[in-house]
């Protein structure tokens, strides 16, 4: 199957299984959807999800997380991957937004890759679901399915290898959904451990079935 053939028919079968794809993450604003993203690294949304309603509550604005102190934040978060690193990271980046960027969570790569605990994949999340940009963000989940379905060769060894190719061949009108509908589908269908290809509407497209 030619690659445009194959990206027509993962995107035709997400489109309909899947017209609304979105982050389960719970926020209310910017600055509080970089907060739940920074604390998602390497966790699950479902646990992001439970501590942060306190979080937001104490904490709602950049200045108010930019005076308190990464022991207090600690407290907050502890029970999250990486805790004392990541309390670190989300004072140092409220201090920042408040010093640098006037308390507003920015839209440019550049600048939110300057943010204590953001790297390339958190910048894009928030560039593509905050400001509606196309930007992928390749997490576990996107670059586990998009290699077993075969949008991106072996070749991509790595998330920005995968980013580019994937940014490549989707329409950019759809990447923030094409982001979702990867990480939802890798959630839930076709996870890392015993995938469920008997139910997957896509066995018999997707490179893994086909040499299964």
């Amino acid at each position: 199957m030619k690659k445009k053939e194959l990206y027509d028919k993962v995107i035709a079968y997400f489109e309909q299984a899947m017209p609304v794809a979105e982050t389960e993450l719970h926020y209310g604003t910017p600055f509080e959807l970089l907060v739940a993203v920074i604390l998602s690294a390497q966790c699950t949304d479902k646990r992001v999800n439970l501590i942060t309603p306190p979080l937001f509550r104490d904490f709602p604005t950049p200045e108010a997380m930019a005076s308190t102190t990464p022991e207090v934040i600690f407290e907050y978060i502890r029970s999250v991957s990486y805790p004392n690193n990541k309390a670190k990271h989300l004072v140092g980046m409220a201090q920042m937004l408040v010093k640098e960027f006037n308390s507003e969570v920015p839209d440019k790569l550049e600048e939110l890759i300057k943010l204590p605990g953001v790297g390339r994949k958190t910048a894009n999340v928030i560039q593509s679901v905050v400001f509606h940009k196309a930007a992928m963000a390749v997490d576990t989940h996107v670059f586990r399915v998009s290699h077993r379905i075969g949008l991106v060769p072996k070749s991509c060894t790595t998330p920005l290898a995968t980013e580019k190719h994937l940014m490549k061949h989707l329409p950019e009108a759809i990447v923030p959904k094409a982001h979702h509908w990867l990480i939802l589908h890798g959630r839930y269908v076709c996870v890392a451990r015993n995938p469920k290809c008997a139910e997957c509407e896509l066995n018999g497209i997707c490179a893994a079935s086909l040499k299964a």
